[in-house]
């Protein structure tokens, strides 16, 4: 499930929230769903434990996943309305940073050019998951 890029400059455990962020936000992961163990994530990516340990406490803490005791973690209810909510709350520093381009003399054409190259790209990636392919 998690795809864990070694050389990559964000840590593991960053890796492991931002991937099932994003599985939650999919639809990947559904309310009440259970996560991968701990032991079989470690397994299968030879990961430490308590790497994986911290990026589910972290996610616990948060609200998106719940511990059951003796059963493993399982998806909040309300995980997903939470990550949007995050989303929603960035919009303020979109609409600065976008105020910040027009100042700076890039035109709303190239704004809405570059946006479209990330809805692009996101499908792309979208899509090549689904057919089984990975990037």
């Amino acid at each position: 499930m998690f795809q864990i890029d070694p050389m990559s400059r964000t840590p593991v455990y960053e890796q492991i929230i931002q991937q099932v962020e994003r599985f939650i936000l999919t639809g990947l992961l559904l309310p009440g769903g259970q996560i991968p163990s701990v032991r079989s994530v470690s397994m299968t990516n030879s990961i430490n434990p308590r790497t994986i340990l911290k990026a589910y406490t972290d996610l616990d803490s948060r609200g998106l996943i719940q511990s059951v005791p003796g059963k493993g973690y399982f998806v909040c209810a309300d995980a997903q309305e939470q990550l949007l909510q995050k989303g929603r709350a960035k919009m303020k520093d979109l609409t600065q940073l976008v105020t910040e381009l027009l100042m700076a003399g890039i035109t709303p054409g190239e704004i809405e050019s570059c946006v479209q190259q990330v809805f692009s790209s996101i499908a792309h990636q979208e899509n090549s998951k689904q057919g089984g392919t990975q990037e």
